[in-house]
C-alpha cells in the first residue's frame, strides 16, 4: 500500500473509530447515569453497540473489504468479535485502575483509555488482521 493510501486508510479508520467511540461513549454514560449500570459493565455494553456501527463502517467503507470472494464476512466477523473482546477488556480494565487508583473521574479515564486502546491496539489489529486484503486467487503463478 502506497503512503498517501495508508494515511488515507488511517484517516478513514480513526474517523470511523471516532463515530463508533461517540455511540459507545454515548451508550456507556446512559447504562451508568440513567440505569444505574456499574461503569465497567457499561464500557462492555457501550463497547459491543459501538463495534456493530464500527465493524460495518470499516468492512465496507474504511477498509472496502467488502469483497466476498477474497473477504468473506465470517472470518472477519470472527476476528473482529476478538480485538473488540480484547478492546473491552483493555477498556474497563484501564478505565477501572485510572479512576480507582489515580481517582480520576470515571467520564476522563475512559477518553484517556480509549485514545491508546484506538491507536496502539484497534486500528493496528483491524488493519493488518480483520480487514487484511487477501491477494486474489484468480492470478496465475509464473
Amino acid at each position: 500500500m502506497s503512503k498517501r493510501k495508508s494515511v488515507y486508510v488511517f484517516a478513514k479508520a480513526q474517523f470511523s473509530a471516532f463515530a463508533g467511540g461517540i455511540i459507545d461513549y454515548l451508550t456507556m454514560l446512559a447504562c451508568t447515569e440513567l440505569l444505574h449500570i456499574h461503569y465497567t459493565i457499561s464500557i462492555a455494553i457501550g463497547g459491543v453497540v459501538g463495534a456493530v456501527f464500527n465493524f460495518t463502517v470499516n468492512r465496507y467503507w474504511t477498509f472496502n473489504a467488502n469483497h466476498a470472494s477474497r473477504n468473506p464476512v465470517g472470518g472477519q466477523l470472527v476476528r473482529f468479535v476478538f480485538v473488540v473482546a480484547g478492546s473491552i477488556i483493555l477498556k474497563s480494565s484501564g478505565t477501572w485502575v485510572l479512576t480507582t487508583y489515580l481517582h480520576i473521574d470515571y467520564k476522563i479515564s475512559r477518553i484517556i483509555v480509549d485514545i491508546i486502546v484506538s491507536l496502539g491496539f484497534n486500528y493496528v489489529l483491524q488493519t493488518y488482521w480483520v480487514f487484511r486484503k487477501k491477494p486474489p486467487t484468480d492470478i496465475p503463478v509464473v
